[in-house]
């Protein structure tokens, strides 16, 4: 049994959090400053984590390997499980010709691609956030944003970026859930602290889309769209956050939003229109050019990652059963996992879900208890990636595309996201490594220690957990308990502090190398993942101190008024 010790490092708590954090400092220094390509330097960051697992926290060598296994198992399943199938959905549309006609059909609703921007990456992205997760959002926003002609890396970024304010409620709310569970505070109100912070980033970030779009002409032009898409979220988030059923709170958002913004285009529409012609992207071409319904095979380079071209006009106009087959994948994606997420059928597939022991880890915390980490949960079957796999199969069916055809896009998808797998899976290694050594955990005593200067920290361990795990429920499962007691400790509100590490998390999951991989594989882009990086920790560095000054305030006389 190996019992983690927080201060190993000549018992001073200060020292050990600095050694902890040697292999994140690593990582992301070869990820943003020597742009090393990302797989190699989360392999490197997984080496060096073992060697202070080991080494600088005396945690025995075979229980080391044994949590890096564990957690390389997790990025397999679920994490690289999704975004095989989510993948492997779009290279479908692509393979039928449906994608042109999805393209086409935006372009009807707004020809400014800031506008089809703000709808897809933030209000669609919000409605995938809130019934799947996992790099769900992603995955398939980033292709569908390359669908509507933007350059790959622009697509990425804007899709991480968007991913912020909803991921609080993803996943029909099983982050706050979690962190229900982990501190035993009552859900009702972790869920209403929670709505009276995170929508205060929901109402900025459309503008920050805007920014990374077309900079500050962007919100010259069309900053009421993103205003409407903002404020529209925020304030149904809010009341579905604190009065509604919690776990529909971000599909009401998300479908509010999207409404908003279309009922506003027929009123107003951006006084000059952004449109651009992204150039192609060499990284794959291997699935075929689109030539099925409402293509004509002149109009994109098919593969992954590849940026979509203008095409010719078509030969006629696309008929409406066209584009409702083409907009049909994302209507069986949503219809799914809404089935998935009904109590009844969420209860009998429950039954299919496996819990084991990971072999050879025998692990109790500082305080002699047994760590839940240890646990292995194996959902084959009410698993995100297996509803979409589901959804694939009946893609196929609907888009009319031949079984062989459908298994060799699989095939593809497989071969161009070896890279990825390598990245999330040695990312998510050093997480569980991390984790079971207790260096996460001293990290996060550190800066329990702030004193009266708690809640101004607070969102920055939700912001750390999610960064290193690519999970914000991961991130309140590893401080959610860290975050009640240092706030009893300090005198404050404990549901304002516990409430703070989910909202801190959501910022967190932009910069997390798990869903950079993600992003970067998804547009064809694996490799560049430091320059993804680079690239939204702008954002992440505007939005984390600012949600700090907030929950603050909310501690202090000033805001207390909103905790409940």
């Amino acid at each position: 049994m190996y019992q983690q010790v927080i201060d190993p490092v000549g018992s001073s708590l200060g020292w050990s959090a600095l050694v902890a954090a040697i292999p994140l400092l690593a990582l992301f220094t070869l990820l943003g400053v020597v742009r090393m390509r990302a797989w190699l330097a989360a392999l490197f960051g997984l080496s060096l984590t073992l060697l202070v697992a080991v080494v600088m926290y005396g945690m025995p060598a075979g229980q080391a390997f044994n949590s890096a296994l564990e957690g390389a198992a997790f990025g397999l399943f679920p994490a690289m499980w999704i975004v095989v199938n989510a993948i492997w959905i779009y290279r479908m549309t692509v393979a039928s010709g449906h994608f042109d006609v999805a393209r086409r059909a935006f372009a009807r609703v707004s020809d400014d691609q800031r506008v089809q921007g703000i709808i897809i990456a933030f209000s669609f992205g919000a409605l995938l956030e809130a019934l799947a997760g996992f790099g769900t959002p992603v995955a398939i926003c980033s292709v569908m944003l390359i669908a509507v002609g933007l350059p790959p890396l622009k697509a990425a970024t804007v899709a991480l970026i968007a991913n912020t304010a909803p991921v609080a409620y993803g996943a029909v709310g099983l982050p706050v859930i979690t962190l229900a569970r982990v501190t035993g505070l009552p859900l009702g109100d972790l869920s209403a602290m929670t709505g009276r912070q995170v929508p205060v980033l929901a109402l900025f970030v459309p503008l920050a889309l805007l920014v990374v779009l077309d900079g500050r002409r962007g919100v010259r032009e069309a900053w009421p769209a993103a205003l409407t898409c903002g404020v529209s979220f925020a304030a149904v988030q809010y009341l579905m956050a604190n009065h509604g059923p919690m776990e529909l709170t971000d599909v009401a958002a998300a479908l509010v939003s999207a409404g908003a913004v279309l009922l506003l285009l027929r009123v107003w529409r951006p006084r000059e229109g952004m449109s651009q012609e992204a150039t192609p992207h060499p990284a794959d071409d291997s699935a075929g050019t689109g030539t099925g319904a409402g293509g004509d095979g002149g109009g994109e380079s098919a593969g992954l990652g590849t940026a979509v071209r203008t095409e010719a006009p078509p030969r006629r106009p696309d008929t409406r059963i066209e584009v409702v087959r083409a907009f049909a994948p994302y209507a069986v994606i949503i219809a799914l996992f809404s089935v998935v997420s009904v109590s009844a059928v969420r209860d009998a597939l429950a039954r299919t879900t496996a819990f084991f022991a990971w072999p050879g880890l025998h692990i109790a915390s500082p305080d002699g208890k047994p760590l839940a980490l240890v646990q292995f949960k194996f959902d084959w079957l009410a698993g995100g990636g297996t509803v979409l796999l589901v959804a694939g199969l009946v893609t196929a069916v609907v888009l009319r595309v031949p079984m062989r055809q459908a298994a060799t896009a699989y095939g593809h998808t497989l071969h161009q996201l070896r890279t990825a797998a390598v990245t999330v899976t040695a990312v998510l290694a050093l997480a569980y490594v991390m984790n079971a050594s207790g260096q996460t955990a001293t990290m996060g005593a550190l800066l329990a220690r702030a004193g009266s200067l708690f809640p101004l920290l607070s969102p920055v361990l939700g912001w750390f957990g999610t960064a290193v795990t690519g999970s914000d429920t991961s991130s309140n499962s590893l401080f959610g308990a860290l975050q009640v007691s240092a706030a009893e400790g300090s005198g404050h509100a404990p549901v304002l502090t516990a409430a703070a590490n989910t909202s801190g998390g959501v910022l967190g999951k932009m910069i997390s190398p798990q869903n950079l991989a993600i992003g970067a594989a998804a547009v064809g882009l694996a490799g560049r993942e430091g320059e993804l990086f680079r690239r939204v920790l702008a954002a992440t560095a505007v939005f984390v101190p600012c949600l700090c000054v907030l929950v603050y305030l909310q501690s202090t006389p000033l805001l207390s008024w909103m905790v409940p």
